[in-house]
């Protein structure tokens, strides 16, 4: 039957008032799925947090100074003490232990040191092997750390899914395979269907299941180990004493701190998306917010119509990914909508209101239908330190007596072990392999100061969001971030 043109358009009207009806129903649901949320990290939100340690108010001298009490500085404090347990090693911490990116992330544990295999054979293809090599013995170095200490962060080693939303994403899924198995991953390539007998979602079209040396943990509890087991080995923890300046004094660096100072031999920078102190760092670091919420607990009856019985950390192939896992009590979290501040605004009022979580629901609730309406119980946002290069980078302060590591972009929860030790051997000048790198030695492209960072970023952030669905100039737009130097998917 042939339609003429004027009911042809009555019914492509009837369809699109349709589909908003049907999105601002979802919206309508997601904004009261948020009426009694918590705006603050559920990994955070936990008695078993430990006590606050004094802040510095003297002056002292130490071999071994970290400043930043998150991931990077809790690993290099460990191993710095396990190369050598005589060292005297202070760290500082402007707030309390992982209090800042590694008490909110999604802890999804990855053996790449980078968003994927296909970045980084993308940008450092002729080191792909050696780089695929330190990340799965970092992974295999962190899981022995975990179990010598006896370090209780629910961990669990259930591998890492990418799942392929429509055909391209397919294609996506598929390159990665080609990659993982080049390289002797236990990497399994699924089809729709066995997608969808583990995690019943209709919009995930296939996925890669890498079954080895990946899976998901609970970062601040692995964090308060970590400080645990730093404090045990001999380590001094000074908390709420931000490091105001740094300077040289002779062959030594001086920190002041707002009520004491540090001398020390060497100093290792663990600030990541925090150092606004060192222009030379924020000129190539972007503090952009990655925001997450988590379900109420899932019923039994709940988990058995979601399935996921493997329970794998899964991000998708969005140009904008979404990630999402669950926690030991089954919550499912869901995270990935990205948000820019003014002048790397670490703590914006706007993330402790339901209004940019809206979405990240109504996302939720399209992924998994099966648990359509449920309750948020919290809901939070966190600083991503964004780099063109989307991976850990270093540089030097004070005649190489300091050492900045950072720029993780999202990829940090096991990727700051490898990158505090490597970031140790240069500081103390120690000859090792992974020096010699170009992913060591190279440093990510500048990024335009404000109010240009700022109005690039929202741009980005809105054609990120919407060019799956409308695409036009917005595809335009991030081939030419791409090409700036940000790997986005256009």
């Amino acid at each position: 039957m042939r339609f003429s043109e004027p009911l042809r358009r009555v019914l492509q009207i009837s369809e699109a008032l349709q589909f908003l009806v049907g999105v601002r129903v979802v919206c309508e649901q997601a904004e009261l799925a948020l009426r009694n949320t918590r705006f603050t990290p559920f990994w955070l939100d936990n008695p078993a947090r430990p006590p606050v340690e004094d802040r510095l108010t003297s002056n002292i001298v130490t071999d071994l100074l970290i400043v930043g009490s998150g991931f990077t500085g809790l690993w290099g404090a460990v191993q710095a003490k396990e190369q050598n347990p005589n060292r005297d090693i202070v760290v500082i911490e402007a707030n309390t232990v992982a209090i800042g990116a590694s008490g909110r992330p999604g802890a999804i544990l990855s053996n790449s040191l980078m968003h994927g295999m296909e970045h980084s054979n993308r940008l450092f293809a002729n080191e792909l092997k050696e780089l695929d090599r330190l990340g799965q013995e970092n992974m295999d170095q962190l899981r022995e750390t975990i179990e010598k200490y006896n370090i209780d962060c629910d961990v669990e080693w259930t591998g890492e899914l990418i799942v392929a939303m429509g055909a391209r994403g397919l294609a996506d899924v598929e390159g990665e395979f080609e990659l993982y198995t080049s390289l002797g991953h236990d990497a399994h390539l699924l089809s729709k269907s066995d997608v969808q007998n583990d995690i019943r979602s209709p919009l995930f079209e296939g996925g890669l299941w890498s079954k080895q040396r990946a899976g998901t943990v609970h970062p601040a509890k692995l964090a308060w180990g970590l400080k645990r087991v730093a404090k045990e080995l001999g380590v001094i923890f000074y908390e709420n004493t931000p490091m105001t300046t740094s300077r040289t004094q002779g062959n030594l660096v001086r920190v002041e701190t707002p009520e004491g100072s540090v001398v020390a031999s060497r100093v290792l920078l663990a600030t990541n998306a925090f150092t606004k102190h060192k222009k030379k760092v924020s000129s190539r670091v972007a503090a952009v917010r990655d925001r997450i919420v988590t379900t109420e607990p899932l019923t039994a009856e709940q988990m058995d119509r979601l399935g996921w019985k493997n329970r794998q950390g899964v991000s998708d192939t969005r140009t904008q990914l979404n990630y999402m896992r669950l926690t030991k009590d089954n919550r499912v979290l869901f995270g990935g909508r990205l948000g820019y501040f003014f002048n790397n605004n670490t703590d914006p009022a706007y993330d402790k209101t339901p209004a940019p979580f809206v979405q990240l629901v109504s996302n939720l609730y399209k992924t998994f239908p099966a648990i359509d309406g449920i309750k948020i119980s919290h809901a939070w946002s966190g600083p991503i330190a964004l780099t063109t290069r989307m991976t850990m980078h270093y540089q030097h302060f004070h005649g190489g007596r300091m050492i900045y590591v950072g720029g993780y972009s999202g990829f940090g929860v096991a990727a700051s072990r490898v990158a505090a030790r490597i970031a140790l051997a240069i500081v103390d000048d120690v000859d090792i392999p992974e020096r010699k790198l170009e992913f060591v030695r190279a440093v990510p492209a500048w990024i335009p100061p404000e109010p240009f960072r700022w109005v690039g970023a929202r741009i980005t952030m809105y054609a990120l969001n919407t060019h799956e669905a409308k695409g036009g100039w917005r595809t335009l737009w991030l081939k030419l971030v791409d090409r700036m130097g940000f790997p986005v998917k256009a």
